[in-house]
């Protein structure tokens, strides 16, 4: 994320209503000049029956470990993570179907009103889209490159969310994160809904603003990632796979669920958009799932395990044993277990990745390959992921290129 994302958090605070504020116009233009510090980690996606669908994602879950959430009262009935996310799934999924009733909707273009400014806000939107295009260019090349297949709306509008997601994830992940508050987050959020409203706060804001009333994007999963910023202000543990399930949903799952009305569906898949949906979600959760698994040891020097507390007991682990940063067989065994689990979240997502829109599905399996082979790479290293850090070399990135490629073209025309 951008440390763009500071001059939020400063000790001032901002303007309530950014729109009555003529000076923000000297923001919007020095804006084009900034160079962000920012830090590389966010390097990151129609249709069966609903029912069937949540039964897949229990089996999917219990396969590999069970995580029982116990009711708080006497017959009261409490959601699982995954089912609380599930909400938020079939509520984008309404949203789409209703929006893709009427085509002509998408396809309106939306005056969003740059701040302090009348005139020129279209000049100043394509700018603010360049920007948003360079911050990707620069932090998530292989990304970036796959973006550079869509069309031109929807590359830009895909820009306008990473870099959203960048700097949001940059408060509490970047240089000045030892400064952040709930406070300054809570600021954060309110300045997403004054985006959702029309009224962007600065240039990158307001790229953004336009993607969505351009896209049926729901808000939900934005807000959420925002939570997911103030879950690591204030956990340092997870005690079973629901709990890091909401945590992965949270941080990057909200990632898929935001990018897909903007990749498209293809018009010729019989797949429901809830079920694409769902693969997204399984995509945004396997990717943070293998940066967890890829991350242990650089968490543990940061005193953070982003690991199952019920498992690693149950492996016959502690926290101790993670900070001593021993491979032992009972590591092994552990992690074998983690990177299965994994795989099978990036198994689901691939049912989805078929399913979208021509122009969208290579990028989207190319992250999913290069992401997959993390996983390789730790078992590679022994499951040593306390002193080497798994990561797929610069030839392997691009072997995987034309293997996505063919994917996206075999598997598209074998599905149908």
């Amino acid at each position: 994320m951008s440390s763009v994302a500071v001059l939020w958090v400063a000790p001032s605070s901002p303007n309530p209503d950014p729109m009555n504020n003529p000076g923000l116009i000297r923001v919007l233009e020095s804006s084009r000049l900034l160079s962000p510090c920012l830090n590389q980690r966010l390097d990151t996606g129609k249709r069966s029956s609903s029912s069937s669908v949540m039964s897949c994602r229990r089996r999917l879950s219990s396969a590999v470990s069970s995580s029982l959430v116990a009711s708080p009262a006497a017959g009261e009935i409490t959601l699982s993570s995954e089912e609380k996310v599930y909400n938020v799934v079939l509520k984008q999924a309404a949203l789409v179907n209703k929006q893709l009733r009427d085509l002509d909707d998408l396809k309106k273009p939306q005056d969003i009103v740059l701040p302090g400014t009348t005139t020129g806000s279209l000049s100043l939107l394509g700018e603010a889209y360049d920007r948003c295009g360079e911050v990707c260019a620069e932090y998530a090349k292989t990304f970036y490159l796959g973006t550079l297949l869509m069309t031109p709306e929807r590359r830009k509008a895909i820009w306008a969310i990473y870099v959203w997601c960048r700097r949001t994830d940059e408060l509490v992940d970047g240089p000045n994160a030892s400064h952040i508050t709930p406070m300054a987050l809570d600021r954060w959020e309110a300045r997403l809904e004054d985006l959702f409203r029309g009224r962007p706060f600065d240039m990158l804001d307001a790229a953004l603003a336009d993607t969505v009333a351009r896209y049926p994007v729901d808000i939900q999963p934005f807000r959420d990632m925002v939570e997911g910023m103030r879950m690591d202000l204030r956990k340092s543990r997870y005690k079973n796979f629901d709990d890091l399930y909401l945590y992965c949903y949270y941080v990057a799952g909200t990632v898929g669920l935001m990018s897909v009305p903007v990749m498209g569906i293809d018009p010729k898949s019989k797949a429901t958009t809830e079920s694409v949906y769902n693969a997204a979600l399984a995509l945004g959760i396997a990717n943070q799932l293998t940066n967890i698994l890829r991350d242990v040891g650089e968490d543990a020097r940061r005193g953070r395990v982003y690991l199952p507390q019920d498992e690693l007991a149950q492996a016959g682990l502690s926290d101790e044993d993670i900070f001593a940063g021993k491979v032992t067989d009972k590591w092994r065994n552990f992690m074998k277990m983690q990177l299965k689990r994994a795989r099978m979240f990036f198994d689901e997502a691939e049912k989805g990745v078929t399913e979208l829109d021509a122009a969208s599905r290579w990028p989207v399996w190319a992250s999913l390959l290069l992401y997959r082979r993390i996983l390789d790479e730790i078992e590679a290293n022994d499951y040593n992921n306390f002193t080497k850090r798994a990561y797929v070399g610069k030839a392997k990135k691009i072997a995987a290129l034309p293997l996505a490629y063919a994917k996206s073209i075999l598997k598209a025309s074998s599905s149908r």
